[in-house]
């Protein structure tokens, strides 16, 4: 397990495959938009200038939406998960 420091995240990207209506399952990856993704784990936070600890707006199990193409991918044990700066996230899905 990935344990993020200051104000990174981990996210497991949601893989998004589109069907037709024949039935063909398209690849999601050849678009350019937004993705899905489940948080994983949270650093501790962000200092402000101040040197105080600006906590993280996201927790574990969240879901979010980030841009496509965002943060390094790093393999973990035998999934695929991305590690992300807070600001990169765009949205928490309610």
């Amino acid at each position: 397990m990935l344990k993020p420091l200051g104000d990174r995240v981990v996210l497991k990207v949601e893989e998004e495959k589109e069907q037709t209506v024949g039935g063909f399952v398209l690849a999601g990856a050849s678009k350019e938009r937004t993705q899905v993704a489940t948080v994983v784990a949270v650093g501790d936070g962000a200092r402000s200038l101040t040197g105080e600890l600006v906590a993280p707006s996201v927790a574990a199990g969240d879901k979010v939406l980030v841009e496509n193409g965002v943060g390094i991918e790093v393999k973990d044990d035998d999934s695929t998960v991305t590690i992300v700066r807070e600001a990169d996230i765009l949205a928490i899905l309610a």
